[in-house]
């Protein structure tokens, strides 16, 4: 025999069904483009000892100190870049980022500052090249290729941003392995908020720009 189904429970079963398909259909366009890039990008992250060698580093910039010194962020990455390059990964290290003037006429300059860090590394001047018109991660892959000529390269980048660049720089024709330096931050609120979160309209734009290429 048949149990009777509570005729409330029954509106209350497709009320949730309708949510979850509505759910589905809002959130599937949002996901949907995330998990290429980062899918695209997972296969080309490798550990700095697996790293091959390559026509060069490319070390992304990120923010400086009110000294103009590089943040933490940077550091770390000028920091990875040198020693690939220490270990014979390239015979350059391209340091690319944002360089503009500010209000007091001083120069904010990601690659100037990178580069003075880079010299205490160990990094000889004759090997580094600065790219001051790197403002966003597609500009620094197409400017490598095109500006500079290079076709392979070893990028280096925070881990929650290594795969969103090694997706834009396939696409601006680039062949690149990545490696992700720590993302563990001294503000993990600003961290997550300005930084990791971020990456989530950052690769619709990636993924709407390479299919406009």
């Amino acid at each position: 025999m048949a149990i009777p189904v509570d005729p409330h429970l029954r509106r209350v079963r497709r009320v949730f069904d309708v949510v979850a398909i509505a759910v589905g259909v809002i959130t599937l366009p949002i996901a949907l483009p995330v998990f290429w890039v980062q899918a695209v990008g997972h296969s080309r992250v490798v550990a700095p000892g697996d790293a091959p060698e390559a026509d060069a580093v490319v070390v992304l910039g990120a923010g400086l100190r009110p000294d103009g010194t590089p943040s933490t962020y940077l550091r770390r990455r000028v920091e990875a870049g040198a020693a690939l390059y220490r270990s014979g990964r390239a015979d350059q290290v391209i340091l690319s980022g944002d360089a503009h003037p500010l209000p007091g006429g001083e120069l904010y300059d990601e690659p100037g500052s990178m580069r003075a860090y880079a010299l205490t590394l160990g990094v000889p001047d004759d090997a580094l090249v600065l790219d001051r018109e790197g403002f966003d991660t597609d500009a620094t892959c197409r400017r490598a290729r095109d500006e500079f000529g290079v076709r392979t390269v070893v990028v280096v980048t925070q881990d929650f941003h290594v795969r969103r660049t090694l997706f834009t720089c396939r696409y601006a024709g680039l062949e690149a392995v990545g490696v992700g330096v720590s993302s563990e931050s001294v503000t993990p609120v600003k961290a997550l908020f300005a930084w990791k979160l971020r990456e989530i309209p950052a690769s619709w734009k990636a993924a709407a720009e390479s299919l406009l290429r």
